[in-house]
């Protein structure tokens, strides 16, 4: 992504609506999966607000890799001192095979040329058993500015995310979208309204727009824990698991 969009990230990250509930969806699958310790590894931290918001809520120990150097510098500011940042890139991780309990890749693997193969080194890094959660922008035909501004190379449906995991070798697949019940007023901003000066939607709204997301974001939460999966949305939230005794 261009500069001044890492630095819109990482001024709203631990305010907007989206990371709130984007972050609520990578935790509640890791602590399904992981009661106890575990290493996590961060693919694609960013500037670390994922990684800000889940390290201090479990017994968990962080590692976070990201290509871009003005990512890592400031996610290096914003995460607990100590916490280990990295310079690389997901197509070829700088870990030993077998390192980590679950990998987390939140929006990245639509920025990358080859997604197969930065699944690929999610599934090597992976200890048996453990997995992998992925999100990803749902559709195709919803590409709009926010794309080009975030410098994006595709959007995605269900049934293809699902299959390049199971590509890469996960087994035990699960996709659902999200982002369901504001998806008409997404679709009408980005595809109606003329697009905004600013860039992307990466943007903090009024507090009552705030809230308002919070609450449609809870009651997906609990549409998705009582039926698995909502039918669209404008994101895409995956898992599969590396098999194997661990």
């Amino acid at each position: 992504m261009q500069t001044e969009e890492y630095l819109k990230l990482a001024a709203v990250e631990d305010r907007m609506w989206y990371f709130r509930a984007l972050h609520a969806h990578v935790e509640r699958e890791l602590e399904r999966r992981l009661p106890g310790p575990a290493a996590i590894l961060d693919a694609g931290c960013g500037t670390g607000g994922l990684i800000r918001r889940l390290a201090p809520r479990a017994a968990w120990k962080w590692t976070g890799v990201d290509l871009s150097p003005l990512a890592i510098e400031l996610a290096q500011q914003r995460c607990a001192a100590g916490t280990d940042l990295r310079e690389a890139s997901v197509t070829k991780l700088p870990f030993a095979d077998d390192s980590f309990d679950a990998v987390v890749s939140a929006d990245v693997l639509y920025h990358v040329d080859d997604d197969v193969a930065a699944l690929g080194e999610f599934f090597r890094v992976l200890r048996p058993g453990g997995f992998a959660i992925v999100n990803v922008p749902a559709y195709r035909w919803l590409w709009s500015y926010h794309d080009v501004a975030v410098q994006a190379r595709r959007r995605y449906g269900r049934g293809e995310v699902l299959a390049k995991l199971r590509t890469a070798g996960f087994a035990d697949t699960r996709a659902t979208f999200w982002n369901t019940l504001p998806f008409p007023l997404i679709v009408m901003r980005r595809k109606l309204w003329p697009a905004p000066k600013h860039g992307s939607d990466v943007t903090l709204y009024a507090p009552p727009l705030e809230t308002g997301f919070d609450a449609l974001m809870a009651i997906e939460r609990a549409c998705i824990r009582g039926m698995g999966r909502l039918p669209f949305g404008c994101s895409v939230f995956a898992t599969g698991i590396k098999r194997g005794n661990k």
